[in-house]
């Protein structure tokens, strides 16, 4: 078929075609724009659309991650955790929220089932007053005695994931999760802090 903006052209049939009803004079704005350089990128609705989705995705992930780091991790200073106690006193109130809470294991309480990642401990309270561990003596020494005193709050606590490498008695830990109805913590992330003071 021959282009329209040609008056007479002949098609593979050997006939000849008539113009088109508009008379030929304004050839379609795709043709009658000049072809690109060889090299040079020429921008195309499609092209466009391409480029609008690529900065839209890795705007989204600069976001994502830029919220993750400011609210997904767990920040540890100390007034943004809770104590066991505290966990327990407000139990009504902390059922089913997500909450952070400190504590110190209880060595012999530790079981990992390595196939289905699931560990289950005992966790004994500790103060969370920088003031009060110091006139205690310090961190290594709270947590020694927490573990030997039966009469402080403790709380059950189950995790889904590895093992920490350093779990042990006396490793004071840091959980974001959930208090579930019959007490048990329900943690979604965990984190030893350091073993020095």
């Amino acid at each position: 078929m021959c282009r329209a903006w040609k008056k007479n052209c002949a098609s593979a049939t050997g006939r000849v075609e008539k113009m088109d009803p508009t008379g030929g004079a304004h050839p379609p704005l795709a043709d009658s724009l000049p072809a690109a350089p060889a090299g040079t990128w020429r921008a195309t609705p499609l092209r466009i659309l391409g480029v609008i989705a690529l900065i839209v995705v890795v705007g989204g992930l600069i976001v994502s991650v830029a919220a993750y780091l400011t609210i997904g991790l767990p920040h540890y200073n100390s007034t943004d955790y809770l104590t066991i106690q505290d966990l327990q006193t407000r139990a009504a109130e902390m059922t089913g929220r997500a909450v952070r809470i400190t504590g110190v294991v209880l060595g012999q309480s530790i079981q990992y089932k390595p196939v289905r990642r699931q560990l289950t401990f005992e966790m004994v309270n500790i103060t969370n007053d920088p003031a009060e561990v110091d006139a205690h003596g310090g961190i290594l020494k709270v947590r020694h005695d927490a573990v030997s005193d039966p009469g402080l709050a403790h709380i059950k606590v189950t995790y889904t994931g590895a093992l920490p490498r350093l779990m042990k008695d006396e490793s004071q830990v840091i959980l974001t999760g959930k208090l579930a109805a019959d007490g048990t913590f329900i943690a979604t992330a965990l984190a030893l802090k350091s073993p020095t003071p």
